[in-house]
């Protein structure tokens, strides 16, 4: 089966999809597939291809910074005309399948599998619904709270000239807060913000990109994330952070986290946390052909809240679905197969 693995793009996780599109490659070449890998914002988007079975790839790195707004500009204009025609386009239509590794942007917010759903062509993830849904933070934590899914207090702000809103000063009165675009992904530009002054900087850094902040109650407690595979929901993982919080460069830093799996807690509150992911999964339209991410994040109290799901979760050798995948006793390569097995749109 020929298989095509679209990378790369042009959202901030530009290099984190990258890394995960060559890994991926790597998995299905060893499990017989001939791959073709697409990078539809590069200036020659075939990356390589097609690659047979027993051949050898070499992989991408992930960089210490996302992209820069004028490259992101730019990579945006070329995917965009990549995949409204052209060779690109005619290579997905005459795929026998997708493997979707483009984290965020157009690749998480629904609008690629929109594109592949018109197009008849078998693609792994959720759905464009699904992935919609997931990718705006707020609206995604209104229909997880109407779910019964804990959620911190929130506050949605398009930093401008004006005053800051009653909502946002009264949570930043109240103690720390955290700041992050509404529709972002791999904790870009996520900021533990202390006092009204602060903030002003991160609303600046905003507004150049014309984004939408969320700002919520700084959570003092651990953290922890739980991956579902189509019916199957993984191990706990915990992330246990040497900074106030899980950002970008936390993630990629080697020695910034220690990553546990399975997560060193009782028995109940494991299982409780897994009942939560299934219900966030479900309750965002999330099917038994997809899979997700959620993460959470503890309370003074230790009472765990839904931060955000994720539709495409990193598949990099340092990413966290792998590690849960290999808690449950999978091997990367059985992970890949597993979601490949699910597309079956």
């Amino acid at each position: 089966m020929r298989v095509v693995i679209l990378c790369g793009g042009e959202s901030p996780e530009r290099d984190v999809s990258l890394a995960s599109g060559w890994s991926v490659a790597g998995a299905l070449l060893e499990r017989g597939y001939e791959v073709v890998l697409v990078d539809p914002a590069a200036a020659e988007p075939v990356l390589a291809g097609p690659l047979r079975p027993g051949a050898v790839v070499d992989g991408a790195t992930v960089g210490k910074e996302p992209p820069s707004l004028s490259d992101r500009r730019q990579l945006r204009r070329r995917l965009h005309a990549a995949l409204t025609g052209g060779p690109v386009l005619d290579l997905l239509r005459g795929a026998e399948r997708v493997f979707v590794a483009l984290h965020g942007g157009w690749g998480e917010d629904g609008h690629v599998q929109a594109l592949l759903e018109m197009a008849g062509v078998p693609f792994t993830g959720a759905g464009s619904a699904a992935c919609a849904a997931a990718w705006h933070k707020g609206r995604a934590q209104a229909v997880l709270g109407a779910a019964g899914v804990p959620v911190a207090e929130r506050v949605l702000w398009r930093p401008g000239p004006g005053e800051v809103p009653q909502g946002v000063q009264r949570l930043v009165a109240a103690g720390p807060v955290v700041a992050k675009p509404v529709a972002d992904g791999s904790s870009v530009s996520v900021h533990r913000v202390d006092s009204l002054s602060q903030l002003a900087q991160v609303a600046a850094e905003v507004r150049s990109g014309a984004g939408e902040l969320l700002v919520e109650p700084f959570l003092p407690g651990r953290e922890f994330t739980v991956a579902v595979v189509g019916d199957q929901v993984l191990p706990v993982v915990e992330i246990e952070l040497t900074t106030p919080v899980f950002d970008y460069a936390a993630k990629y830093r080697p020695g910034a986290v220690s990553e546990v799996c399975p997560a060193r807690v009782p028995d109940a509150f494991a299982s409780r946390l897994q009942e939560l992911a299934r219900r966030a999964h479900q309750a965002l339209g999330f099917g038994s052909d997809a899979y997700s991410r959620a993460d959470f994040r503890c309370d003074a109290g230790g009472a765990p809240m839904c931060l955000e799901v994720n539709a495409l979760p990193g598949l990099t050798a340092a990413s966290l679905l792998p590690l849960a995948a290999a808690g449950a006793g999978w091997t990367y390569p059985d992970l890949i197969r597993r979601l490949m097995d699910l597309a079956t749109r």
